[in-house]
Parts: C-alpha cells; sequence; structure tokens
C-alpha cells in the first residue's frame, strides 16, 4: 500500500467521527437556542399577563 492511501486510510475514519460529533453538537446548540426562544415567549406572555392583573387590580382599588 502507497504512503498516501495509508494515510487516508488513517484519516478517513477520524475525520467520519469528527464529522458526527459536529453534527451532534449542532443538534445540541439549535434544541437549546430554540428551547431558550420559547421561554422567554412563555415568560413575555407570563409578563404581560401579570401586568394586566396588576393594573385591573389598581383600578379595582382605585374604584373601592
Amino acid at each position: 500500500m502507497e504512503t498516501w492511501q495509508a494515510v487516508a486510510v488513517g484519516l478517513i475514519p477520524s475525520i467520519g467521527v469528527a464529522w458526527l460529533f459536529w453534527l451532534a453538537m449542532r443538534s445540541v446548540v439549535r434544541a437549546d437556542r430554540n428551547e431558550r426562544a420559547a421561554l422567554a415567549a412563555a415568560e413575555a406572555e407570563q409578563d404581560a399577563e401579570d401586568a394586566k392583573r396588576a393594573a385591573a387590580a389598581a383600578r379595582d382599588a382605585d374604584d373601592a
């Protein structure tokens, strides 16, 4: 076997494993990004609901 073939046989599995690792890490990062966006949206919705309740409570206190 020539030298370049031996190098290729040695590098191809390593490159394949590195590629699989990159795909896995990309999936983890994307999932984390999507989860953070969903949590931020849920928190914004909760904050808006809390502000609406506080405004209603303030109006009720002023009416009394």
